[in-house]
């Protein structure tokens, strides 16, 4: 390790190098922009510099225990660079082995070739950043004018660090600490509750929206037949050509149906707030558990003995592949059950159920490089999703909802021969 020690006097600033030489600067009779050789000594070639502000650093091994370094134009050829309070105004810095420890790194234009850069404070107005191995440790990223690998992290700090993650995170802490669960129940717990007390409601109005809008369609399609009749009518008596009719039946076709959805309060657009409610949760609640697994969390260690089974170690993914296979058959499963329910799917309908059977299978990689706790979590929320969606289906739930359309009086013997025709014949 090579250190760099400044030690001021009345007209001289010393700078022993160990590992490379001691170079000495003298304010008073070197003008600005002057170059000073050290002498050559035993074993340690000369060290050519520039007066401070430094215009050029090279070749050195180690630089650390600095408390400003600024105004270089390059900073190269360092093996390691550490314990720099402020790092600023430098044109260039590459090649730096290791950049660590520094308070705030600001105003280089280009910083590429660093093979570690971590425990930096504050990383900011850096033209481009490029070629770095590991990036760690870096608590606030900003001003990058163009950033070849950290753009991307830097989104996505920003969405683990904001409020509706953070919010995840107090209540999955306080579920644990409220009932004393290990921490892998804890999880179950706080994904059956929230499924059931917001997601399940919602997926109750949904059903009862859709319900709605399939009673109007008979009343459409014989509205619809009598707008063509009237069109037909005035079309001949006004002369308009074909084009001119399509354009009027549907233009009245789409203020007649719109009247409907507004006298039955059931617009389309409805059924959907299921969707934006849960996929803002799942999101979540997956970015504050990898928050909580991250070795700078202060329940690291409560997770990381918090498992079961297979999964001990909540904190480092799944070696087995067993909750990530077992979340992607329950996906598909899902996606299965859905499918069964159309007769004669379009051809949108069957583009869409195969993109969403692809996805699926695609998760199971994808939750095997990430923490168990967060495989966990995918997996009971689906496994609950896939409860309620046959719950949804009971005769009773269904009287309860008083859904206009009408329902199956034995949905899961249905769907049972349903699944077995299509699969097992």
């Amino acid at each position: 390790m090579l250190s760099v020690a400044g030690s001021l006097r009345t007209s001289v600033l010393q700078l022993p190098v160990r590992g490379v030489c001691s170079a000495t600067f003298n304010r008073k009779s070197s003008a600005p922009g002057h170059t000073c050789t050290a002498p050559p000594s035993a074993g340690c070639p000369a060290v050519c510099c520039h007066m401070l502000p430094v215009r050029t650093l090279s070749a050195v091994r180690g630089l650390s225990n600095v408390g400003t370094l600024s105004g270089a134009g390059t900073l190269s050829g360092v093996g390691t660079l550490s314990g720099v309070g402020t790092l600023s105004g430098v044109g260039r810095l590459s090649g730096v082995g290791r950049l660590s420890g520094v308070g705030r790194l600001s105003g280089v234009g280009t910083l590429s070739g660093v093979g570690t850069l971590s425990g930096v404070g504050r990383l900011s107005g850096v033209g481009r950043l490029s070629g770095v191995g590991t990036l760690s440790g870096v608590r606030r990223l900003s001003g990058g004018g163009h950033d070849d690998s950290a753009g991307a992290a830097g989104w996505y700090s920003s969405l683990s660090d904001s409020a509706p993650v953070h919010l995840s995170e107090h209540f999955l802490v306080s579920v644990q600490q409220m009932s004393g669960l290990p921490w892998w129940l804890s999880i179950v717990v706080a994904t059956l509750s929230v499924r059931t007390l917001i997601t399940l409601p919602l997926a109750a109005y949904q059903m009862v929206i859709i319900s709605k809008v399939e009673a109007l369609q008979a009343e459409i399609s014989e509205l619809a037949k009598r707008l063509r009749y009237e069109v037909s009518v005035r079309a001949r008596e006004r002369g308009w050509t074909e084009k001119e009719c399509r354009f009027q039946f549907k233009k009245n076709l789409r203020r007649i149906v719109s009247q409907l959805y507004v006298r039955d309060n059931c617009h389309p657009f409805k059924a959907s707030v299921l969707v934006w409610v849960q996929l803002p949760l799942w999101i979540s609640f997956s970015l504050a558990l990898r928050n909580l697994s991250l070795d700078q969390s202060a329940l690291h260690s409560d997770l990381a003995a918090g498992g079961a089974l297979w999964f001990s170690d909540l904190t480092s993914p799944d070696s087995t592949w067993i909750l990530p296979v077992c979340l992607g058959l329950i996906n598909l499963l899902i996606v299965e059950v859905f499918s069964l329910q159309r007769v004669n799917p379009s051809r949108l309908q069957k583009t869409v159920t195969n993109f969403i059977r692809a996805f699926s299978v695609l998760m199971i990689p994808i939750a095997a490089t990430v923490p168990s706790s967060m495989a966990l979590y995918w997996f009971t929320s689906s496994l609950v999703g896939f409860s309620h969606n046959l719950f949804l289906r009971s005769p009773t739930i269904h009287k309860i909802l008083k859904l206009r359309s009408h329902r199956s009086d034995s949905p899961y013997r249905d769907l049972l021969s349903a699944f077995i025709t299509k699969y097992c014949r």
